[in-house]
This record gives C-alpha cells, structure tokens and sequence, in this order.
C-alpha cells in the first residue's frame, strides 16, 4: 500500500479546517445579520411563536408577553394572549384574546374504556375556539395542567367561555333539573339555615388553602389507613430487584457481555422496575408517621381557623370545615330534605354513607364527593 506524503495530509487537513472556519465565519454573519435586523424591528426573542389566528400583536409586544405569560404544561397564559403547543414544541403559537371565543378541556378514551377489552387509557386536550368556529387542540400530558389552566382563564378572562356548545346545553339542562328539585318556597327556620351556611362558606373561601390541604391530608391519610403493609415490602423488593438490573446493565454494557437485545431490556426492565415502586416505598414524607402529622396538622390549622370566625360558632365541626360540605347541606335545605343545619350535615353524611363503588353518580357529585369522604370516613361520620 502507498501512503500519503506527509505533506500532502498537513494540507489536506489546512483545506478541511479552513472550510470548517469560512463555514462558521458566514453562518456568524447571518446571525448578526438577522439579530440586527430583528433588533432594529424591535423584535429580538430567537424563537417567536406563530400566530394562529386572524388578530396578530407587536413584535415588542409579544415577546414581552410570552416572556412573561404564566406556564402550564405544555401552553402558556399571557396578559394579552394565549399561547398553544404543537404535539412536540411547547407554546409555539399565539392567539390574542380578541380572538377566542371558547377555551375548554376534552378527554379522549381508549377502545378499551369502551368495551372492555384491551388497554384503558385516557388523553387530555385543551381546545380553543377561535375566529368564528375555527379549533386548535392541544395534548396535554397531565390533565390536571388543563384544568389548571382553565382556572386561571376563569379569573383573568372571565369572557372566554369555558365550555362547548354541548357542554352548555348540558349544564343547563342539569340546572333546569336541580332547580326542579327546589321548593318553591322555604320556611323561615331554612331560610336561616341558608344564611349560617352561606356567611361560613365564604369565610372558609376566604383562605382556600385551608381547606384544601386539609382534603388533600385526609385523603392520603385514609389511603394510608387502608393500605396493607405487605405492600410495601413487595414494593421493596421490587426495588432492589430494580437497581441489580441496572447494575447488571451498566456490567454488561461495560463489557460487552450479551447482546444490545439485552442492554436494552435490563435498562427497560430497571426503569420500569424502579419507578412502579417509588411511591409505596418509605420516604421523609411518604411514611405513616409524616402522613399521620400532616393530618392532624392540618385539622389543627382548621381547627384554629374556624375558633376565630365572626359569626359565633362555625356551623360544622372543624374536621368537616370545607366549602364543599357547605355547598351540599345547603342543596338538602333548598331541595326539601333538611330544615336545620344539624338536619343539613345528617343528610350530607348519609348521602355519603350511601356511595360506594357499585353506585353511578355524575361528574359533578363525584368530583365532590371525592374530595369530602375521606374528611368523614376517618372521623366515623360523628
């Protein structure tokens, strides 16, 4: 074999890094080139959103938005727009408010959901309604992100409707139904019953947070209660299982022992592994302990709260000291089946005692339902 004269390699290697260096020497000109020129357009965010609909903001006016709009999931609430996903890029588009009419949360389901057969599985989307008719849908990995969203929509844009034509229809139609349910007119005693209801839920509204963390220790602790302890050593045992087969791996991959069919399984193996187990095993805050004191914390902080209402005392006991449970006695006053808040709270607590797994209830009373029982259960309804 004849090699090349050493020589002719010194050269050869000059001409590729002196390519390399004139390549790099124009991109830099383009890009100071197309900076400047966006700078002197006002504009100089890299990566500016497209816009969707028909309504368009300043470039200055828009990257001072999104810079500062709120980030949920994948989408972003601005103060003058909204700002979407595509289904890989985070809020690559923008559709000023002028321009949306409807802002409102879709659930697609699985085959299996249906016909129970096959894979359940759900995805989240957020649907937007703009320029008379026209939709974008956003997927969502978390719906929880949608509904977050929603809510903040609700407060800073209370004019885009959050829910679809449909969904009015049957909001309305449930409100016809529940004003049916009504009396026509309540007895002076229920009248008063509504107005102690009323003044205690909007002094509990008042520090929402309250109430919310008091839910959510309940329910963790009620999880917590009916879970067996066998669990969690099967949890740990999987875990260790997990992290042999990630060391095993990481052997093989190190000293190509085996087949990359292998490497791949024992790493897919060891993730799966570890992440199904994480949140049964025993951790700082994930321990009968720490779960036992952030319940009786957060009764202690209710407890506390309500001690200082203005009213006299709190109609509820401060376990069950959570709007919710004031929204439902009040819908037993008005639909007949309670005069006194005391008749109130029992139509409530046997309401509850009634649910269980076998009963179909609406979304709405489920959703509700979800965040008190555990309050009641782990007080025996007394």
């Amino acid at each position: 074999m004849i090699s090349r004269p050493a020589a002719a390699h010194t050269s050869g290697r000059s001409c590729f890094w002196l390519r390399v260096e004139k390549t790099l020497a124009f991109c830099e000109r383009q890009w100071d080139n197309g900076y400047k020129q966006n700078a002197k357009e006002g504009y100089t965010m890299l990566f500016k959103p497209a816009q969707l609909g028909l309504a368009k903001l300043g470039a200055a006016e828009l990257e001072a938005d999104k810079k500062a709009c709120k980030k949920i999931g994948p989408c972003g609430v601005g103060k003058k727009a909204l700002y979407l996903n595509s289904f890989y890029i985070d809020r690559c588009y923008y559709l000023p408010y002028g321009s949306i009419t409807r802002a409102f949360k879709r659930v697609a389901m699985s085959q299996g959901g249906f016909t129970g057969k096959g894979m359940f599985a759900s995805m989240a989307y957020l649907v937007v309604e703009y320029d008379g008719g026209k939709q974008k849908q956003c997927n969502f990995k978390d719906e929880r992100d949608v509904d977050a969203l929603l809510d903040v929509l609700a407060k800073e844009q209370p004019q885009i409707k959050r829910l679809s034509a449909a969904g009015e229809q049957t909001v309305q139609k449930k409100e016809a139904e529940k004003a049916a349910r009504k009396l026509p007119e309540l007895t002076k005693d229920a009248e008063h019953s509504l107005t102690v209801l009323r003044r205690a839920k909007e002094y509990l509204e008042a520090k929402p947070e309250i109430s919310d963390e008091l839910s959510a220790a309940e329910r963790r602790k009620r999880a917590q209660l009916q879970s067996k302890p066998v669990y969690r050593y099967v949890a740990l045992a999987i875990f260790v299982f997990g992290i042999v087969s990630a060391a095993y791996g990481l052997y093989a991959v190190t000293n190509h022992v085996g087949n990359y069919g292998i490497y791949f399984a024992l790493f897919g193996f060891a993730a799966i592994f570890l992440f199904s187990s994480y949140n049964m095993l025993p951790t700082a805050r994930n321990n009968n302990n720490a779960i036992m004191k952030r319940a009786d914390k957060a009764e202690a902080a209710m407890a506390e709260y309500v001690k200082h209402y203005p009213n006299g005392a709190f109609p509820v006991p401060s376990c069950y000291a959570h709007p919710i449970v004031l929204k439902q006695m009040t819908d037993a006053i008005e639909e007949g089946r309670a005069v006194t808040v005391p008749e109130a709270l029992d139509a409530v607590e046997a309401r509850l005692k009634s649910l269980n797994a076998d009963v179909q209830v609406e979304q709405e009373e489920y959703d509700e339902v979800v965040v008190i029982k555990a309050m009641f259960l782990n007080h025996d309804y007394q």
